[in-house]
């Protein structure tokens, strides 16, 4: 199931009654779980449970859920008109046009703008009835978006993997130099202090030996083998059923720290070159990353 991306859209439906309760579910990435709900006026006390139970399902991620009711529910504004005020305003009217000799009769389109005479009534939702309606259009609707985020999640891991392994042979061609380049930067410096201390009585087995401990200190292989401990765990964690995406940046932090060491151990153009490719892949993993639950 894992990993899951943090772009999705989901939508779900539930119906009874002659009313029909739609729940819309965007997600994009973002670094911890920022929901936004919008409800009808008349259930906006209802925000606290479906944020509740949005955050069952999702780790992490902006989510707006958007939610709209068509037919009649309970607590729905209902419209009322007060007839004896509509009769009262008829008849000062007809009044009006008699004394004033205006011709004509009074119309509907003359008594409509009257104030009063149709009435807003606002009447008390019974919200947890409606609950069980709202409760199972958001869970559609987060299964819907759970499987588009876990489709989006299989196409980045797998690359994912393959700039993993793009980085692992780096990583390697690294390794296999080591040696090599640990006995060139011994001869390096033992040719340099011999030259350094020519004419100066100097036993060559205590040259030798500071020259080795001087060439120890570029051995790259203690950062060589983290660098392959985080490798193996960011796959573990690729193929974990938890939400691993900071972990995973995390892991991508210490996998720049590695390198930066490196290349600072060893002065060699093509390590150089090398650790600048291995930036440059830590870089588009991190990209990738950024979305991942």
């Amino acid at each position: 199931m894992r990993p899951r991306s943090m772009t999705g859209f989901g939508r779900g439906e539930a119906n009874e009654g002659g009313r029909s309760w739609t729940a819309e579910i965007r997600t994009v990435n973002h670094r911890f779980l920022d929901q936004r709900v919008t409800l009808p006026a008349a259930f906006t006390g209802l925000e606290e449970q479906v944020k509740k139970l949005v955050a069952g399902q999702q780790d992490r991620g902006r989510t707006e859920i958007c939610l709209t009711c068509q037919g009649e529910v309970s607590g729905a504004a209902q419209l009322t008109v007060d007839m004896e005020l509509a009769r009262q305003y008829h008849r000062c009217l007809l009044r009006l046009k008699e004394q004033l000799g205006l011709n004509g009769a009074v119309e509907l389109r003359d008594l409509l703008p009257q104030r009063g005479i149709i009435i807003q009534q606002e009447q008390s939702a019974d919200i947890e009835q409606e609950w069980p309606l709202i409760e199972q259009a958001v869970t559609a609707a987060l299964v819907d978006c759970a499987r588009m985020r876990e489709q989006e999640g299989q196409a980045l891991k797998t690359e994912l993997n393959s700039r993993l392994d793009q980085f692992t042979a780096l990583v390697a061609e690294i390794e296999s130099a080591v040696p090599q380049l640990v006995a060139q930067r011994h001869q390096e410096l033992k040719e340099r202090i011999a030259k350094l201390l020519t004419g100066m009585d100097i036993d060559p087995a205590r040259l030798a030996q500071e020259a080795a401990i001087m060439a120890d200190k570029a051995d790259v292989t203690e950062e060589i083998v983290r660098l392959s401990s985080h490798i193996s765990q960011f796959r573990s964690f690729l193929d974990s059923d938890e939400p691993c995406g900071r972990r995973l940046d995390f892991l991508l932090q210490e996998f720049l720290r590695e390198v930066n060491t490196l290349a600072s151990k060893i002065s060699n153009a093509a390590v150089a070159r090398l650790g600048v490719e291995m930036k440059n892949e830590i870089e588009k993993l991190r990209e990738q990353v950024q979305n991942i639950e």
